[in-house]
């Protein structure tokens, strides 16, 4: 289920709250108990665990030739250690 952020516009109270999709935005507040509250519009948080996500299910069968481009990028990137990378 995901979990919704509300802000009530009479006294400021902030929370997050699980709910269902299907289920109705609750509009009173539990702090001044005025019919104020608003789901605000958050980014929803997600993370993608395990090695090799993107290459191994999106990019095909490439691996050694990105692994190739990776180094080559990583110690070209500045000229000669002049950006303090060295």
């Amino acid at each position: 289920m995901p979990i919704y952020e509300y802000r009530c516009n009479g006294c400021g109270h902030e929370m997050e709250l699980i709910q269902r999709m299907s289920e109705d935005p609750m509009k009173d507040c539990p702090v001044c108990k005025e019919s104020k509250l608003k789901k605000l519009i958050s980014a929803a948080g997600f993370q993608l665990k395990g090695s090799g996500w993107y290459e191994t299910d999106f990019k095909g069968n490439n691996k050694t030739k990105s692994a190739s481009n990776k180094s080559s990028s990583s110690s070209s990137s500045c000229g000669g250690g002049s950006c303090g990378c060295a």
